[in-house]
């Protein structure tokens, strides 16, 4: 194993891809990796976790030093025949997985060719006489995460109130087999690709499955349109509703266990012309909460939020359109707020994300517990912060100012365009100007773009005038004639979309008190941020446009999101 690590460093010193000097760090944070955690890791993962090279430069070394064939995984597609002689619990274990056939023999692509224990038994599996090639490591682990999406099981567990929600597992022996596995896959496919929502579509003679990913739709498979009434019926008994019942909308809930994470499901049926359109939203209990550094404000827009969030009393607005990230941004700053000291209570619907420290409260119509009563309620309840999931109508609004100008911290969201917007659409709602002047503290507005995949976004210099031939108010400096921006192209890594992740683009309006004049004076929206730019902010077009020149997205992602 020494030598073969000297071959592939010496390879890669010779090709001047690495220095001496680098390859000996490599060689201390292997050693440092298996003291912490007692695993080895290969010296090509060292290099690319230090940054001293890439996948490509370690696979292209690897396959000079073995003599086998070096192939590209994105431009040729897996072969699923292949595929499929194997288990995916078996690629996972030898890093290896059937890419297609040279002849009678069949094409493996490994991460490590000279391990012929794997071979030997990759030979025995599938009685083919194996052909070992390299990829690189992250083709190599893209695809084997794709081919092992539609494997694992889901198991329906018992939510939070111990309710008794039916198990996949426990139907399969008198349930038609076919839709239960069916079910089983689309979800855990979706939860492993990352999707925010599924929608399971009857067509007139298909049955259309799409993720939205990223914010996008994708359609990832269609199926025999006999097979719906099955998986429509096996959706509804998860969701505990009623199977019979298929002329009216209804809503259900379920949580699951995938792998080793806790997935809230929330189902909602819709009647259409071919049968009921089933459209489920996933909600990670296991995902990690993101803190306010990492949300992605502008530095100067981070420091004035920090300055605001840390009032004793207020009212602040996050406005954006459903899937802007509102909820995110308002658990980011409920997770800077909570101290031990802080008695901080929630009004949602639904509790999306579960928090140590917090009191969160699920509202519930049909019982009256509505977003104004249980303002009202928690009121009494001595809070310090209040989040409210939602100003929907103009009691809660009017609840929200009140609370605020008696000594709480309020956060809401609400539905605006932009950030001045929020001041208007108070004013609608029925609060007084100077009741909006007296408690608001802040509003942010934002969207999320997309993030272009790192491994295969591609820089493009653009000239100055036909940069601005097409976006006018593109901000070039003075000495500027061209501008380097980024395009996306498409890997296995990023399910050749271009992207990989969202970002936050930000507008956030600190209410001053010339601020507070103008919305005393029932100024405009226009003039409202006039005056908010003149003293700093950044409109969600101009952080947008930092965004791309930063490379963190595409102009043409941020003006699909960003008018």
């Amino acid at each position: 194993m020494v030598a073969k690590k000297v071959m592939l460093g010496a390879r890669l010193i010779q090709d001047g891809t690495i220095t001496p000097d680098q390859l000996n760090d490599a060689l201390e944070y292997q050693r440092r990796r298996i003291e912490e955690s007692g695993r080895r890791i290969q010296l090509g993962t060292a290099l690319v976790a230090l940054g001293y090279c890439t996948d490509e430069d370690i696979a292209n070394a690897m396959s000079r030093n073995t003599g086998y064939d070096l192939m590209s995984l994105n431009s040729n597609p897996l072969d699923m025949e292949a595929a499929n002689l194997i288990a995916p619990d078996v690629a996972q274990r030898y890093h290896a997985i059937p890419v297609g056939f040279d002849g009678e023999r069949l094409l493996v692509a490994m991460r490590n060719p000279n391990d012929l224990i794997a071979v030997d038994d990759l030979r025995l599996i599938t009685g083919r006489e194996i052909r070992p090639v390299i990829v690189s490591d992250d083709e190599l682990a893209a695809v084997i995460e794709q081919f092992a999406n539609l494997s694992s099981t889901v198991e329906a567990t018992p939510d939070e109130l111990d309710e008794k929600i039916p198990s996949f597992i426990e139907e399969t022996d008198t349930a038609d087999k076919p839709a239960v596995i069916l079910t089983s896959q689309i979800i855990n496919s979706a939860v492993r690709t990352g999707a925010s929502d599924i929608h399971v579509e009857p067509q007139e003679k298909t049955l259309r499955i799409r993720f939205r990913i990223d914010g996008v739709l994708h359609e990832m498979m269609t199926q025999p349109m006999s097979i719906f009434p099955a998986v429509a019926s096996r959706l509804k008994v998860l969701a505990n509703m009623d199977i019979a019942e298929r002329r009216v909308p209804q809503d259900g809930r379920a949580t699951l266990k995938v792998d080793d994470r806790v997935i809230d499901l929330r189902v909602a049926s819709l009647p259409s012309a071919y049968g009921e359109k089933i459209t489920m939203r996933l909600l990670d209990r296991s995902a990690r909460n993101i803190t306010i550094d990492e949300l992605g404000f502008p530095p100067n827009d981070k420091s004035r939020y920090m300055e605001t969030v840390s009032r004793p009393y207020g009212f602040l607005l996050v406005t954006g359109p459903t899937g802007s990230g509102k909820s995110t941004t308002l658990y980011a700053t409920l997770a800077q707020l909570n101290t031990p000291e802080k008695n901080v209570i929630t009004l949602e619907d639904p509790i999306e994300r579960r928090m140590n420290g917090l009191n969160q409260v699920q509202m519930n119509e049909r019982a009256g517990m509505t977003f104004a009563s249980g303002l009202r309620s928690i009121l009494r309840s001595d809070p310090d912060i209040v989040m409210i999931g939602e100003i929907r109508d103009r009691e809660t609004a009017k609840i929200a100012v009140e609370a605020a100008l008696t000594g709480h911290f309020v956060l809401s969201t609400l539905h605006t365009n932009d950030a001045s917007s929020a001041v208007t659409r108070l004013g609608e709602m029925g609060v007084e100007p100077f009741l909006t002047a007296s408690s608001l503290v802040g509003v942010i507005a934002q969207r999320l773009v997309r993030v272009l995949c790192p491994r295969c976004k591609k820089a493009v210099v653009i000239p100055k005038e036909k940069m601005l031939a097409t976006v006018p108010d593109f901000p070039f400096e003075p000495d500027e004639n061209s501008v380097t921006v980024y395009q996306a192209t498409g890997c296995l890594a990023c399910n050749n979309t271009g992207y990989k992740g969202r970002r936050g683009v930000y507008e956030f309006l600190q209410v001053d008190e010339e601020i507070r004049n103008l919305i005393l004076e029932h100024a405009s929206n226009h003039e409202i941020q006039r005056v908010a730019m003149a003293h700093g902010m950044v409109t969600l077009r101009g952080d947008g446009f930092q965004k791309v020149r930063g490379g963190i997205t595409s102009m043409e992602e941020m003006l699909r999101v960003i008018v």
